[in-house]
């Protein structure tokens, strides 16, 4: 059977990160993660040991390219500063 796409992707649903913090208080790593839809992003999640205090994790992802691929923005080309170089202040 040939690999398919993550799970997240099968579901077409979002996959968001939390951490329980009992779990982390009991020396384990604390860290899940869960699938939903993005209007259910705010709801609360709980661990897979059953607690209920946990935290959505802030997932940060990184996106590059030369404009051709997935929608990465081209680098700017020249400059530097503070706004990259729009200001005149680089």
């Amino acid at each position: 059977m040939a690999a398919g796409p993550p799970l997240a992707y099968h579901c077409g649903m979002p996959r968001y990160e939390f951490r329980c913090r009992e779990c982390v208080g009991l020396g384990e790593p604390g860290v899940f993660e869960v699938n939903r839809p993005m209007s259910a992003a705010g709801d609360p999640a709980t661990c897979p040991v059953g607690h209920g205090d946990t935290v959505k994790l802030l997932s940060a992802i990184a996106l590059t390219g030369s404009g051709g691929g997935f929608g990465g923005a081209p680098a700017p080309a020249a400059g530097g500063g503070c706004c990259g170089g729009a200001c005149g202040c680089g």
